[in-house]
């Protein structure tokens, strides 16, 4: 957190740079997963031109979220590995022309390869996976707190798709895929370029908290090779023996790649085909993004009361969203979708930091990054079954309800699953590694 003058006197910056870095990643995550999460709202148009059956055509969303989870991984070991600068400029190209490129769709198999494939792989080279180290990079201390900022974007860009519909409503769909490309280009590309910075020493600066003695062992590995004094952690085969880390991961699944995408996939869908309006369905998905980044700047909850209680708490929220969604009838009754977003939001935005604090409670150490890297890949790997299933049900039976109904099955056990992992039991795993 300090600079040297060229006399080695340390001075102390009036502004720290991470903060900076705390607003790229912010901006980061909504324009990035702005992308993906907008699909809710390109998926009635799509199927109005082309009449493809809910299934085979949400199949797209899904092969995004296991395409994603699947190099999320390998992304962010390619940091350790590679330029990191280089890395994000060459995923912000990738994502924005494949997003360019569906605006040429005409066959289903080209929103396969455009959205399921190629806008994935960019995302996991300039999202998360690069943003999430970079972030723990510049802060030794207050990780908790700078994590839940940045991941607001995350939540907000849910919102990102009442924007989107505007644009459809204006241009028609094609040309709004130009329309979002060209903002991510005009945007994150400036960004990137003038302001990206993976670690502090790149600027000659120390991480946040570095000068404090009592910081807590870091989870990078360069906090724990060469210093004897420091607990080493689990070895990566120790790790990927233990229950706990499989049960996380699945917790992960359930909750997110099954559960929410059975719903988020398809939540506009279901309120135009009971009779609303898609922009008032788009404002609806809106205020769950507002209410997501909500629950995320609320997570520090979980430090407090205990991991397994903050999702508890959050799944009996998403279990009253699902029972207003399914109440649902037809358009008399606006407050239940207002509910329903409040809730699942706020659950939703709980959920996700939670988990990924469980898995830092127990298997800290110099494996940590690739252990987290395996939480996206369990997220993606359900998300597999999730949007797919869901239109797939609803191809069979003509309603979307067996859907939802599977979906809370999924969220009580994504909470059944977290308090078997028991991170509250941190100290006796601990002694395991």
């Amino acid at each position: 957190m300090v600079s040297a003058d060229k006399s080695g006197v340390d001075k102390k910056p009036l502004f720290f740079y991470g903060w900076v870095i705390v607003g790229i990643a912010t901006v980061g995550m909504i324009l990035i997963y702005g992308m993906r999460h907008s699909f809710a709202v390109f998926f009635p148009p799509i199927l109005e031109e082309f009449g493809w059956s809910r299934g085979s055509t949400a199949l797209m969303l899904s092969l995004n979220l296991l395409v994603y989870g699947l190099t999320a991984p390998i992304a962010g070991s390619l940091c350790d590995r590679w330029k990191p600068y280089r890395l994000v400029l060459i995923g912000i190209a990738v994502l924005g022309l494949a997003t360019a490129g569906c605006a040429f769709a005409r066959e289903l198999w080209h929103f396969y390869l455009l959205f399921g494939v190629l806008m994935p792989a960019g995302s996991a080279c300039c999202g998360t996976p690069i943003l999430g180290p970079m972030l723990v990079n510049w802060f030794a201390k207050r990780r908790g707190m700078v994590m839940g900022l940045a991941q607001t974007g995350g939540g907000l860009s849910f919102t990102y798709g009442m924007f989107v519909e505007f644009i459809i409503s204006q241009v028609g769909w094609r040309y709004t895929y130009f329309v979002i490309a060209g903002i991510l280009f005009a945007v994150m590309l400036p960004i990137y370029l003038l302001l990206f910075k993976y670690r502090p020493e790149d600027k000659g600066l120390q991480p946040y908290g570095a000068e404090d003695e009592r910081v807590a062992v870091r989870l990078d590995a360069s906090a724990t090779v060469g210093q004897k004094s420091a607990p080493q952690g689990w070895t990566l085969r120790q790790a990927l023996r233990t229950y706990q880390l499989w049960f996380l991961i699945a917790a992960q699944s359930f909750y997110w790649g099954v559960g929410a995408y059975m719903v988020l996939g398809h939540q506009v869908k279901f309120a135009e085909d009971v009779g609303y309006s898609s922009t008032f369905a788009a404002s609806v998905f809106a205020l769950f993004g507002v209410f997501s980044a909500a629950g995320q700047l609320s997570s520090s909850l979980s430090d407090w009361i205990g991991r397994e209680k903050t999702v508890t708490i959050a799944v009996v929220l998403t279990l009253g969203a699902m029972t207003a969604l399914i109440s649902v009838h037809d358009a008399s009754q606006p407050w239940l979708l207002y509910l329903y977003a409040i809730c699942f939001g706020y659950g939703a935005g709980l959920t996700s930091p939670a988990i990924y604090a469980a898995l830092a409670d127990i298997f800290y150490g110099r494996h940590f990054g690739f252990l987290s890297g395996l939480l996206l890949c369990g997220f993606g790997v359900g998300g597999v079954v999730g949007p797919w299933l869901s239109g797939f049900l609803h191809d069979i039976t003509g309603s979307y309800i067996s859907a939802f109904i599977m979906a809370m099955v999924a969220f009580a056990l994504s909470c059944l699953l977290i308090w078997i992992a028991a991170p509250r039991k941190v100290e006796k795993l601990r002694k395991q590694s």
